[in-house]
Protein backbone atom coordinates (compact mmCIF):
# COMPACT_ATOMS: atom_id res chain seq x y z
CA UNK A 1 0.00 0.00 0.00
CA UNK A 2 1.24 3.71 -1.32
CA UNK A 3 -0.30 6.84 0.65
CA UNK A 4 0.34 10.00 -0.40
CA UNK A 5 -0.47 13.26 0.35
CA UNK A 6 -2.02 16.23 -2.10
CA UNK A 7 -2.85 18.92 -0.12
CA UNK A 8 -6.34 17.17 2.24
CA UNK A 9 -6.07 14.89 0.06
CA UNK A 10 -4.96 11.31 0.75
CA UNK A 11 -4.10 8.93 -2.28
CA UNK A 12 -3.85 5.04 -1.49
CA UNK A 13 -2.50 3.05 -4.28
CA UNK A 14 -2.10 -0.97 -4.09
CA UNK A 15 -4.28 -3.59 -2.31
CA UNK A 16 -6.59 -1.98 0.16
CA UNK A 17 -7.25 -5.17 2.70
CA UNK A 18 -6.57 -6.28 6.20
CA UNK A 19 -2.73 -6.25 5.94
CA UNK A 20 -2.77 -2.49 5.39
CA UNK A 21 -5.08 -1.05 7.42
CA UNK A 22 -3.02 -0.16 10.40
CA UNK A 23 -0.85 2.08 8.26
CA UNK A 24 -3.82 3.65 6.46
CA UNK A 25 -5.46 4.26 9.62
CA UNK A 26 -2.25 6.41 10.92
CA UNK A 27 -2.59 8.38 7.94
CA UNK A 28 -6.08 9.09 7.81
CA UNK A 29 -6.13 10.21 11.70
CA UNK A 30 -3.12 12.38 11.25
CA UNK A 31 -4.65 13.87 8.08
CA UNK A 32 -7.41 14.58 9.13
CA UNK A 33 -5.77 16.39 12.15
CA UNK A 34 -3.56 18.32 10.46
CA UNK A 35 -6.34 19.65 7.89
CA UNK A 36 -8.84 20.34 10.68
CA UNK A 37 -9.73 23.61 8.62
CA UNK A 38 -10.24 21.66 5.03
CA UNK A 39 -12.77 19.15 3.65
CA UNK A 40 -10.82 15.57 3.79
CA UNK A 41 -11.11 13.51 0.49
CA UNK A 42 -8.94 9.96 0.76
CA UNK A 43 -8.87 9.26 -3.21
CA UNK A 44 -9.22 5.27 -3.57
CA UNK A 45 -8.90 5.72 -8.13
CA UNK A 46 -5.67 3.37 -7.72
CA UNK A 47 -6.83 0.99 -5.17
CA UNK A 48 -6.64 -2.38 -7.22
CA UNK A 49 -8.45 -4.69 -4.58
CA UNK A 50 -10.38 -3.53 -1.10
CA UNK A 51 -11.86 -5.52 1.50
CA UNK A 52 -14.99 -5.46 4.38
CA UNK A 53 -12.21 -4.78 6.85
CA UNK A 54 -10.45 -1.63 4.94
CA UNK A 55 -13.61 0.05 4.06
CA UNK A 56 -14.73 -0.32 8.22
CA UNK A 57 -11.46 1.67 8.76
CA UNK A 58 -13.15 4.29 6.52
CA UNK A 59 -16.35 3.88 7.88
CA UNK A 60 -15.17 4.08 11.53
CA UNK A 61 -12.76 7.07 10.79
CA UNK A 62 -15.80 9.15 9.12
CA UNK A 63 -17.79 8.77 11.65
CA UNK A 64 -15.06 9.90 14.41
CA UNK A 65 -14.47 12.84 11.55
CA UNK A 66 -18.07 14.03 11.72
CA UNK A 67 -17.81 14.05 15.90
CA UNK A 68 -15.29 16.20 15.63
CA UNK A 69 -16.60 18.82 13.15
CA UNK A 70 -14.63 17.54 10.07
CA UNK A 71 -15.84 16.10 6.41
CA UNK A 72 -14.21 13.44 4.93
CA UNK A 73 -14.89 11.65 1.43
CA UNK A 74 -14.54 8.91 -0.42
CA UNK A 75 -13.12 9.82 -4.14
CA UNK A 76 -12.38 7.53 -7.20
CA UNK A 77 -14.27 4.15 -6.18
CA UNK A 78 -14.30 1.90 -8.41
CA UNK A 79 -17.00 -0.58 -9.11
CA UNK A 80 -15.62 -3.16 -6.82
CA UNK A 81 -14.96 -0.81 -3.78
CA UNK A 82 -18.75 0.44 -4.58
CA UNK A 83 -19.86 -3.25 -4.49
CA UNK A 84 -18.28 -3.82 -1.29
CA UNK A 85 -19.45 -0.72 0.17
CA UNK A 86 -22.84 -1.94 -0.77
CA UNK A 87 -22.45 -5.81 0.17
CA UNK A 88 -21.34 -4.45 3.73
CA UNK A 89 -23.59 -1.61 4.08
CA UNK A 90 -21.03 0.75 5.03
CA UNK A 91 -22.26 2.94 1.98
CA UNK A 92 -24.93 4.21 4.83
CA UNK A 93 -21.91 5.89 6.74
CA UNK A 94 -19.22 6.99 4.39
CA UNK A 95 -19.83 9.39 1.54
CA UNK A 96 -18.76 9.03 -1.72
CA UNK A 97 -18.01 11.72 -4.19
CA UNK A 98 -20.36 11.53 -6.95
CA UNK A 99 -18.68 11.18 -10.48
CA UNK A 100 -19.26 13.59 -13.46
CA UNK A 101 -21.55 11.52 -16.42
CA UNK A 102 -19.73 10.56 -19.07
CA UNK A 103 -21.20 12.30 -22.19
Amino acid sequence: MEILADGATLVLRGDFDVRSTLEVRSAVYAHLEVHRDADVVVDLSEVSAVDVTALRLLAVATRQAVRDGHHLTLRGCGPAVRRMLHLSRLIRVVEVERQAAIA
